[in-house]
């Protein structure tokens, strides 16, 4: 039997009552579980969205009457997202908040990829990308430390190449911002303008986890 199919979604908190609204129209009548800053529906048919709110609570919870109306209230809050997005190709690291970018800086810094070849053509080829890469990550931190600085950042929020994000993220540039709670890590294609604008929405978005019925 094959296994459920899953897929991600992002909506903001204005739109969120009218997701759920298709949502049941498509699926049939839910059942609804409150989680830890987020919502699990569980429809008729079998399929489950589980909601998360882009951020904690954090002693702010949304308002409302009900479960759906406190989670579309916590996203719709403007709090303040310093994002690292980094690949091989390039960066953005920038300072969000409410589904835009304040500030930001977006540039390219190519690492080579991977090679099969052998003896020391291949050694002295690992040493070179090794240089690019702890080039780009220093100098990503750098720029991410400058942008930073003119805002108040209260959670980092990272993506791309997971390795070299956190290695950016580790970086005596950004020292100061250690201890800031980290959000979701975004899956996001080289970083480009409108690769950051996307972004920018979707960290500021409920995060929705659908699992469709069994066929």
């Amino acid at each position: 039997m094959p296994s459920p199919e899953t897929r991600v979604a992002f909506v903001s908190g204005g739109r969120l009552p009218g997701w759920v609204d298709r949502f049941a129209a498509s699926h049939g009548a839910l059942v609804e579980e409150e989680l830890d800053a987020g919502l699990q529906l569980r429809a008729a048919d079998g399929a489950v969205a589980v909601l998360r709110a882009p951020w904690p609570v954090d002693g702010r919870p949304g308002s409302g009457q009900d479960a759906l109306s406190r989670l579309a209230s916590l996203a719709g809050q403007p709090r303040s997202i310093g994002a690292v997005l980094v690949r091989r190709g390039g960066y953005s690291v920038a300072v969000v908040s409410a589904g835009a970018v304040l500030a930001s800086k977006t540039g390219t810094r190519h690492v080579q990829s991977r090679t099969a070849a052998g003896g020391w053509s291949q050694q002295r080829f690992a040493r070179r990308r090794a240089n690019q890469a702890d080039a780009l990550v220093e100098a990503v931190a750098e720029h991410a430390g400058r942008i930073f600085a003119g805002h108040r950042v209260e959670y980092l929020a990272a993506g791309g190449d997971r390795t070299l994000a956190d290695q950016v993220l580790a970086e005596p540039a950004l020292k100061r911002y250690a201890g800031l709670a980290r959000l979701a890590f975004l899956d996001v294609p080289d970083p480009r303008a409108a690769v950051l604008k996307k972004a920018a929405a979707e960290l500021c978005s409920v995060r929705i986890l659908v699992t469709d019925p069994a066929a």
